[in-house]
Parts: structure tokens; sequence; C-alpha cells
């Protein structure tokens, strides 16, 4: 391994005061999700009180970063780099498509229309996180 390697690549979400409210949704989505660690902006800092200044997050074995910037930016989220979640069941990919495309914007409908996937949508949540979601059954289970 390159001494310049990172030894992790994080996903880092960079929100403008509604981290809380996105880490809400998801932690109430994803069955194996918590909060690790989290910081809030005091009184005084740079960031407006209690918006979060950094947090760790974990889904399934995927830890997240996420933060809201005090800055407002020109730029947001982009559907070009998302969040690919491999779900196990007709039920779980139906949950969390219905859940995370709620106030958001449906790219490819939920459908097992699609080839490569026995079941699949992308979405943009109502923050601007781009989520790709996939069912795959194994051969046996297809049945």
């Amino acid at each position: 391994m390159s001494s310049t390697a990172p030894s992790k690549v994080t996903p880092f979400l960079m929100f403008t005061g509604r981290a809380q409210e996105a880490l809400d949704l998801y932690m109430g989505l994803f069955e194996e999700a918590e909060i690790v660690t989290m910081q809030r902006h005091g009184s005084g800092g740079a960031g407006a009180e209690g918006t979060i200044e950094h947090a760790t997050f974990r889904i399934g074995d995927q830890v997240l970063m996420a933060i809201d910037s005090p800055p407002v930016h020109e730029f947001d989220f982009t559907p070009s780099l998302s969040l690919f979640v491999a779900c196990e069941t007709e039920e779980e990919i139906d949950r969390l498509f219905a859940g995370l495309s709620e106030g958001g914007f449906v790219m490819m409908p939920l459908s097992t229309e699609y080839p490569f996937a026995t079941k699949y949508g992308w979405l943009s949540d109502r923050f601007g996180v781009s989520w790709q979601l996939s069912l795959q059954l194994d051969v046996g289970e297809a049945g």
C-alpha cells in the first residue's frame, strides 16, 4: 500500500442546517443504524448554536460523517455520487424507497423491470443525497 493512500474512505455529507433532520430520517429507516459521535456548535461558535459541528454515524457496516456547514455554498449534493444500498428483502427495499423518496426526487422508479437487479430504484432524498437501492435475490431464492 502506498504511504499516500488513505487507510479508510468515509463518505462525508455536508448539510446547511438540516443534518439533524437527515440523521433522524436515516436512523429511523435503517434497522442497523446508529450515531457513533456527535458534537454540536455552541453559542458564539462558527455555526448556529445546536447545529451539528461534526457527527459520525453508521448504517450497517458503513461509517459516514456529517456536518452542518456554517457558510452557505453555491453547490449542494449531486446525483453523480450516490450511496448504494444492497437490500436483503423486498420489504426492506420498499420501505427504504418510500421513506427516502418522500419529499425527494425519483430518478429511476422502484421497479422489477431493470435487467441488472431483481428490484431497483434511484432517488435523491429531501436533503439532496442520492441513493441507489438494489435487491438481488440469490438464484436459490428466485423459486
